[in-house]
């Protein structure tokens, strides 16, 4: 009887283990929006997001250019800049410079930036944007699934993504929580994210 009793604690621990492990697993990444803005063109030439950090928002928003986006996060008053590469701006810190970012063809862009977290194994839904995203990880790891097989961005390790309209899925991949800067470049005429499958 002592037997069965023990088998049965057993069974109930590693179910509840399981149910619990299913549940972390499925936890939503959280978005949050940090900046957005719309141009009707685009620079010239190859596309690159250049990172910026300032000691203040205004000496941030007085060297932001018309392609270009001011967010604070992590404590830090950020500079993105979409545009050639090797530019600086007056008074930032370089942090990264990255791309060529793929180009869309629209009337009209959004530029946003998004902040992302979530604890290992939080994730998105399968979707697609209309135009390309860009990867920035502060913290943790951030992979992004996609037809193509899985990228994994490390901290401090930038990254271009896909084109328009590629199905992925993001997830906190790292042993701990997940905090990334992503950037956006799509068409504004279109709906920023929609829902889809890997084929």
């Amino acid at each position: 009887m002592k037997r069965i009793l023990i088998d049965v604690i057993v069974v109930l621990a590693y179910g509840l283990w399981s149910l619990s492990s299913t549940a972390i697993a499925q936890q939503p990444l959280v978005i949050k929006p940090l900046a957005e803005k719309k141009i009707t063109e685009l620079p010239a030439g190859p596309l690159f997001w250049r990172i910026e950090n300032f000691n203040t928002l205004a000496q941030a928003q007085a060297a932001a250019g018309p392609s270009a986006l001011v967010a604070e996060s992590a404590g830090k008053v950020w500079l993105f800049t979409l545009g050639l590469a090797g530019a600086s701006s007056a008074g930032g810190t370089k942090v990264a410079e990255f791309g060529p970012i793929p180009r869309v063809v629209a009337p009209q862009y959004l530029l946003r930036i998004n902040e992302a977290s979530g604890p290992p194994g939080s994730i998105t839904p399968v979707h697609t944007h209309p135009g390309s995203e860009a990867f920035f990880v502060l913290a943790g790891e951030q992979s992004i699934r996609s037809p193509h097989g899985t990228m994994r961005v490390k901290v401090g390790q930038p990254e271009a993504g896909h084109g328009a309209d590629m199905p992925m899925q993001v997830s906190s991949s790292g042993s701990t929580d997940l905090h990334s800067l992503v950037m956006f470049v799509v068409d504004a005429t279109k709906p920023f994210s929609s829902p889809a499958t890997f084929p």
